[in-house]
């Protein structure tokens, strides 16, 4: 058994939750995959899968056996971009993990930093913020946009590289009768009693934006509910209902002169998201050009844009040490 191999087929499996999409994406068929994972449980004497006619997720003994195979990919192609590039020119995958209302930084991180370096791959994965913070624990991905707050409170092992604060907005359709002005600042409690498409109850922001109308004393039934946010916005375009959601995310939606965003106000929310980095093992170049390119705040500013965000920066990582 090739234990390097077997360990990516399991990460693999524990991605996709399925051994057939495991196995393609591994580029080998579905019976090899399923006697890999067998090998690794007869290596280490443990039952690292749940199974029935499907994949059930992975025992105890397999979120361990997992955790321990990401750290090993992670030094293997930490090693690997050693022996093949060099610092001036980096290469090599890269995988950026964001939550989903971060999905706009995260696409232009990408294609900046690929702009900067071509040999650089990045991967760009929409995930929760509990998959993410598991993520930061076992090394599963190179970098995350995710909630500042959540990942202090939980003391995960993640350096934070540099943060931005999001204000909230309400997304609708303009008036067609309205001159093309900057919308009246709207109160929480007042937004409260339009038709909202929202998150669903599952996701953290949807959590943030809860909480902001019990603090306007306010509890919202939304008409549409969606674990999309194309679909917030989508919805709002149809001319039907109202969105709330991060002024970063809202941007998108100047392109539609149709669409106006109107600040929030009592209260005043604002949240601290931040551009992670895990701590634990050693930094590869990719990781190192795209420390390089957080530490970059006029960057950043045209990001996140000046009214929406006061970016902070820690000390750069430029050298490939353990963290």
């Amino acid at each position: 058994m090739n234990l390097l191999d077997a360990m990516r087929y399991l990460a693999a499996l524990a991605q996709h939750r399925h051994f057939g999409r495991a196995a393609e994406a591994c580029h080998i068929t579905q019976p090899a995959l399923s006697n890999a994972v067998r090998a690794l449980e007869q290596e280490f004497g443990v039952t690292i899968v749940r199974r029935s006619r499907q994949y059930e997720g992975l025992t105890p003994e397999g979120e361990r056996v997992l955790a321990s195979a990401h750290r090993m990919l992670h030094e293997r192609e930490a090693l690997r971009q050693e022996l093949s590039a060099s610092v001036d020119r980096p290469g090599g995958p890269l995988v950026i993990a964001c939550v989903p209302t971060a999905v706009p930084v995260a696409a232009r991180l990408a294609a900046r930093l690929r702009e900067r370096h071509p040999d650089i791959r990045p991967s760009v994965r929409s995930l929760s913020s509990a998959e993410i913070e598991t993520g930061l624990e076992q090394l599963s991905f190179d970098l995350a946009l995710g909630y500042v707050d959540r990942t202090r409170a939980r003391a995960l092992r993640a350096q934070v590289l540099s943060t931005y604060r999001e204000r909230y907005v309400l997304l609708r359709c303009r008036d067609s009768g309205a001159a093309l002005a900057e919308p009246v600042p709207m109160r929480w409690a007042d937004a409260a009693r339009l038709d909202l498409c929202m998150l669903t109850r599952e996701m953290h922001n949807r959590h943030i934006v809860d909480d902001a109308f019990a603090q306007a004393g306010a509890v919202v039934q939304p008409v549409i509910e969606t674990n999309s946010v194309l679909t917030l916005m989508l919805t709002v375009l149809e001319g039907q209902v109202c969105s709330v959601m991060p002024g970063v995310l809202a941007e998108l939606a100047r392109q539609y002169p149709v669409l106006e965003l109107v600040p929030l106000v009592e209260p005043d929310l604002t949240v601290v998201m931040g551009l992670l980095l895990p701590k634990g093992g050693r930094l590869s170049l990719a990781q190192q050009a795209a420390t390089a390119l957080a530490a970059d705040a006029a960057w950043w500013r045209g990001v996140v844009g000046t009214a929406d965000a006061a970016v902070h920066h820690s000390s750069a990582v430029s050298d490939g040490s353990a963290m």
